[in-house]
């Protein structure tokens, strides 16, 4: 998720020179089997819901509190991994993020008590986005021109979204091979722990940092504060992570699709799996390489692409609200909250690319990742909360129409914060053709 650029002035975000077509793609794939497992255990509750109420005793309060405790301490810790990850490299801190989670989730077998999994879920977030996602953000910088950003974000989302699904059918397949009761449970769980560890040895062993660009200026490693104070001084850092805030706000409201067709509409529950495989798996796969394409093919920038996408969900999010209720426009509704899904994960494929294009120095941009990462994750701390209270206290379709005109809204913002976002950019790229 993140990008580079090339120019002759010390303070230009100088990209590693683009590696050998065989060894750049290799790495990728390294990259995309660790970024598609290391969070398959703090979000169990994606397929395993239900074991975790019945044999890990939790109700369902308890289940959002070690939500909430996951990504709370995931986003205090962003920015500290951001500093890790310009200070220390990535071939250690990855692995040491996968098989830390990978020993939890051992942990996690035994079925301990709340307390003790509120800790357990605490260090999850610690493996996850502290030692392990700015420092793959950072390197799949490394892997593309300036001109490639969108592609490899995009295919870093999608490759994400396909070992997702091969990890998460693989763990229901043990769950239902094991008797689909405690004991598969536990199964599923040392199943998800166990590709953890695997794929943590394997980046470990085959994983090798950039090569160096001989041709750049030597320059001493930054201290953290140092660095964190370099990056928090760049305002185009933070318009980079408001427009992330305001894609990931509008992400979460996608949740509420399944329960919403399943309630107002209908939708059998034979269907509901499959639209929940389509909307979450399906569509990450597609939304990643669709809008990595349309940003540097027809867009040319990652920003301007945030832009109109922003602008399109809110028609979407018109015809989901205005599509009378019953079993006779069900189709007409899944096919819009699909539309509606596609155009959120093809951004979420590349709202990290615009990180290259306002010109974030190279030596600062695991920092910078994860100043951007603490504000544009945000929304996983209290978005969900806030939904919830909304149908809570507004029963039926209400409810749900109050959520969708909220998300609507929130994308006219984001329209509004992508704007300004194209005009730094476009500034950025006149100063350089200047300079």
């Amino acid at each position: 998720m993140t990008n580079s650029t090339t120019q002759q002035t010390p303070a230009a975000a100088t990209p590693a020179p683009r590696r050998s077509g065989k060894a750049r793609w290799f790495r990728f794939a390294v990259l995309v089997m660790a970024g598609g497992t290391i969070y398959k255990l703090a979000n169990i509750k994606d397929a395993f819901y239900v074991p975790m109420q019945q044999d890990l005793g939790l109700n369902n309060t308890e289940i959002g509190m070690l939500l909430s405790v996951n990504s709370i301490v995931a986003t205090a810790l962003f920015v500290v991994g951001g500093i890790l990850a310009d200070r220390i490299s990535t071939r250690f801190l990855i692995p040491a993020g996968l098989i830390g989670a990978g020993a939890l989730g051992v942990y996690i077998s035994t079925f301990p008590g709340y307390g003790p999994l509120l800790i357990t879920f605490a260090a999850l977030a610690i493996c996850s986005d502290c030692l392990l996602w700015p420092a793959l953000l950072k390197s799949v910088r490394h892997l593309g021109g300036k001109d490639e950003q969108g592609r490899m974000f995009g295919l870093l989302e999608a490759g994400r979204g396909v070992i997702d699904t091969i990890v998460a059918f693989g763990a229901l397949g043990v769950f239902a091979l094991l008797g689909s009761g405690s004991g598969g449970f536990r199964g599923a769980i040392l199943f998800y722990a166990i590709i953890d560890i695997v794929v943590g040895i394997l980046v470990f062993l085959l994983l090798r940092d950039a090569p160096k660009d001989a041709s750049a200026p030597v320059k001493t490693e930054p201290a953290g504060l140092r660095t964190i104070l370099q990056a928090a001084r760049m305002p185009q850092l933070w318009w980079v992570s408001v427009t992330v805030f305001m894609v990931y706000i509008v992400y979460c409201g996608l949740t509420y699709f399944i329960p919403y067709l399943t309630y107002v509409y209908g939708l059998p529950v034979a269907f509901v799996g499959a639209y929940g495989i389509i909307n979450q798996y399906g569509l990450k796969i597609l939304g990643g390489p669709t809008g990595g394409f349309l940003t540097d093919k027809v867009f040319k920038s990652a920003s301007r692409y945030l832009r109109w996408a922003f602008i399109a969900l809110i028609p979407v999010a018109a015809v989901i609200i205005l599509l009378p209720a019953g079993p006779a426009t069900r189709v007409p509704a899944m096919i819009a909250t699909l539309m509606f899904s596609l155009v959120i994960f093809s951004m979420r494929g590349v709202f990290w690319a615009p990180m290259a294009e306002v010109g974030i120095p190279e030596e600062v941009s695991g920092t910078a990742f994860g100043i951007a990462s603490l504000v544009g994750y945000a929304p996983g701390m209290f978005a969900f909360v806030i939904y919830g209270a909304i149908l809570d206290a507004n029963p039926g379709a209400a409810g749900y129409h109050i959520v969708f005109v909220i998300m609507a809204s929130l994308a006219l913002v984001g329209a509004g914060v992508a704007t300004v976002l194209t005009r730094i950019v476009r500034r950025q790229k006149a100063s350089a053709a200047a300079s």
